[in-house]
């Protein structure tokens, strides 16, 4: 039995050695919210993520409290009246390039891909698909995206007083450099 335990710890370790990761601690990602009264704009430049090139699996992780905001006032209702950051304190997006085979590691470029995973923001976890852009340059590999979050669908309550001054869509735009680790 004891053997049977450290061939399969060797073989699995083997298997994570022959894994490519690419990951970064600073990638940036924004949301724009356009209503014809005002813009609200944000920006994160402290999102976590790893890629796996082999597998395509992939993780993003941010702290809903790092995203900064042209307006102090803005920031501090985005937290507490309309994330509830203490209580909700990350927005995560887990799931897989579902064509990784697509992307060459190994030659620069850009290559288009789709994503399927599982998007938590505000407790609520939902699934769904995103096409994106990873473009391989030497050591490192940029995923770019764009799509759109309703605030309605994770349970982000608006005060009737400031609706309009909300998107009922807010565009999120992520473009981080992971490199090769």
């Amino acid at each position: 039995m004891k053997r049977i335990i450290i061939v399969a710890a060797l073989c699995i370790g083997f298997t994570n050695a022959q894994a490519q990761k690419y990951m970064t601690r600073t990638g940036k990602v924004t949301f724009f919210s356009s209503t014809p009264i005002e813009n609200i704009q944000a920006v994160n430049n402290e999102a976590g993520a790893v890629m796996d090139s082999k597998t395509g699996d992939f993780v993003f992780q941010l702290a809903i409290k790092s995203f900064k905001f042209e307006k102090a006032l803005m920031q501090e209702h985005f937290n507490e009246n309309y994330m509830e950051s203490n209580k909700y304190p990350k927005a995560e997006y887990k799931g897989k390039v579902t064509d990784i085979a697509s992307v060459n590691f190994a030659k620069d470029g850009a290559y288009k891909v789709n994503t399927t995973g599982k998007l938590t923001i505000h407790g609520v976890t939902r699934d769904v698909t995103i096409p994106a852009t990873v473009t391989v340059k030497g050591n490192s590999a940029t995923v770019n995206t764009k799509f759109n979050v309703k605030p309605a669908d994770h349970k982000i309550k608006i005060p009737a007083v400031v609706e309009g001054k909300i998107a009922k869509e807010i565009e999120v735009t992520v473009n981080s450099i992971l490199d090769k680790k």
